[in-house]
């Protein structure tokens, strides 16, 4: 029996954010590959149920974030189906050893690759194609009531955004910095 090719995991500087690479098999006619596979992605150490699938469309220079929600904290993973990303996690959890410190990953059509960001960190990404279309899928529903976000530009943070003047909406205009944002509307740090 010949073993089937599987997702690669790799792990960025920030613990428990990982970038996967799935295989893609492509020929003359396109490509197709698994963009979710539980079994597989377990053995990659994401085990996650998906309650909810977003999409979004922007154009170059939209950065959107840095969002999380707490309580009811979502866990993602999201990827690109058209054009780039520059795709950044936060480490929010009060507690954690990694507080304030983030992490990026260039996610594009070509690449193919998803990136995994746990419950507890903040999500953000800007658009630097001219248009980028982006799959989030969440393992918690959107609530309304536990919807929080953080300046994408926090200097304690210290984002390396590819873009100056980022294209914002008026809600992450107005976000938080971290060092502002009341204890108890931050997620907890639990040991693994």
């Amino acid at each position: 029996m010949t073993r089937q090719p599987q997702p690669r995991r790799i792990d960025t500087d920030l613990p428990g954010c990982c970038v996967i690479e799935p295989v893609v098999h492509g020929d003359a006619r396109g490509y197709f590959y698994e963009s979710f596979h539980a079994e597989k992605y377990k053995a990659l150490g994401i085990e996650a149920l998906f309650v909810q699938s977003n999409v979004s469309r922007s154009a170059c220079g939209v950065l959107r974030g840095l969002h999380y929600q707490w309580p009811n904290p979502q866990g993602k993973l999201v990827h690109v189906l058209e054009g780039e990303v520059y795709d950044v996690a936060v480490d929010i959890r009060r507690g954690s050893p990694a507080f304030g410190r983030w992490t990026a990953a260039m996610l594009t059509a070509d690449n193919k690759r998803q990136f995994w960001i746990p419950e507890g960190f903040a999500h953000g990404f800007c658009v630097v194609s001219d248009w980028a279309t982006f799959v989030y899928q969440c393992t918690a529903l959107y609530d309304p009531r536990a919807d929080a976000g953080v300046r994408w530009n926090d200097a304690q943070i210290g984002i390396d955004w590819p873009v100056a003047e980022p294209l914002l909406s008026d809600k992450d205009k107005a976000a938080p910095f971290l060092a502002d944002v009341p204890a108890d509307r931050l997620p907890v740090y639990a040991k693994p």
